[in-house]
């Protein structure tokens, strides 16, 4: 790889069909990349894979359901082998009190937001660390070190997959793998459909957020600078 190539290198991006995921795949793969995508929504999956063209390879699976993670590293293995590149976006977000969220929801997000994550990198940084090099990238927020009202479980997640990232960081300096937290503010993305911030007190109106390519291109910064760098941590606001 050099500072302006990926060309040779596979990446693994979740959340893939949309958003941030979405613009991620893009970039890498207009990289060179090949760009493994991943997405429970096989349609929109296929159509964003298909409008990337042929670096992009979709692999359909819910992250909230452990069995489904497993096949799909399984289906990596054999098609791709072991990525150069892991980029852990694919993010769950709803918000409610203390008391009022359904406990199959709050394991909804955390299965997603932070146990994913985990399985994940617990599959591949073992390879990764063998041939000595890699690099798994987390996409986190503003709420994996901030706290608001009604964000209890989807906090829980994202300080949780940091926490993941400072103990990989720890474990796996000067091993040739690096591992990078990229935590982006409010960006406008489909998670927050549901929610309208537009219509609702103390929340960033959606046209005053950062745009997903913005985060993409943190993410190209990270991944394609010198071997020897490692971005720890990227926070971004909007200017």
């Amino acid at each position: 790889m050099t500072e302006t190539s990926l060309a040779g290198a596979t990446a693994l991006v979740t959340g893939a069909s949309r958003g941030i995921g979405l613009a991620i795949a893009r970039s890498l793969a207009g990289l060179g990349a090949r760009v493994v995508m991943l997405a429970r929504t096989g349609g929109a999956l296929q159509r964003a894979a298909e409008a990337i063209g042929s670096r992009a390879v979709p692999v359909t699976c819910d992250l909230a359901r452990r069995d489904d993670v497993a096949h799909a590293l399984g289906q990596i293995a054999s098609s791709v082998g072991t990525p150069d590149i892991l980029v852990s976006n694919a993010g769950a977000f709803a918000l409610a009190p203390m008391g009022e969220m359904p406990m199959p929801d709050v394991e909804a997000l955390l299965a997603v937001n932070l146990l994913a994550p985990y399985q994940l990198a617990n599959a591949l940084v073992p390879a990764m660390k063998e041939r000595g090099r890699g690099h798994v990238v987390t996409i986190g927020s503003v709420a994996d070190r901030q706290t608001f009202p009604e964000n209890a479980a989807y906090a829980a997640g994202k300080f949780g997959a940091r926490a993941m990232h400072q103990v990989m960081r720890d474990e796996l300096r000067g091993s040739g793998v690096r591992v990078s937290l990229v935590s982006p503010g409010a960006v406008d993305t489909p998670l927050w459909d549901p929610i309208d911030p537009d219509t609702r007190p103390g929340f960033t109106p959606r046209a005053s957020m950062l745009r997903p390519e913005a985060v993409a291109e943190a993410v190209r910064w990270v991944v394609t600078l010198p071997a020897e760098v490692n971005v720890d941590e990227l926070r971004l606001t909007r200017a």
